[in-house]
């Protein structure tokens, strides 16, 4: 599943961001990307947290326009290598805008059963952490 995921703490809207593919887990609330587990927040659909750092991320549906950093965002978006055919299929170009995106080699795949604890633990409530 390819998404736009964006890093928002320590950033307004120009937080490192990429194009990428994602695991959900079974619940579709954990979304496992690059080494992380991200939990979605409570206050807002697109909200989540990273289970280890607490830092949060912002993660949406690609858009076919290919504007998907927010308006007021700058900083190149990263697309995973391994995706880049799909996300060209999808936003309808045989090549990306080299002012706008980068390809990235670095992404790698996230061990979801390596935060079966951590995620137990934090369903448990912030009083158990």
């Amino acid at each position: 599943m390819l998404k736009y995921i964006e890093l928002k703490t320590g950033y307004r809207d120009n937080g490192p961001a990429w194009i990428a593919r994602i695991k959900l887990s079974k619940s579709g609330r954990t979304v496992y990307f690059n080494g992380r587990a991200l939990k979605r927040g409570s206050s807002h659909s697109g909200n989540f947290i990273d289970l280890e750092t607490r830092e949060s991320f912002w993660i949406s549906g690609v858009k076919r326009d290919g504007s998907d950093r927010h308006w007021a965002g700058a900083g190149k978006i990263q697309v995973e290598a391994a995706a880049l055919d799909e996300y060209l299929s999808i936003i309808g170009e045989t090549e990306l805008d080299k002012s706008r995106f980068a390809i990235t080699h670095d992404i790698r795949e996230a061990d979801s059963s390596a935060f079966v604890d951590i995620e137990n633990e934090a369903s448990d409530g912030p009083a158990n952490r």
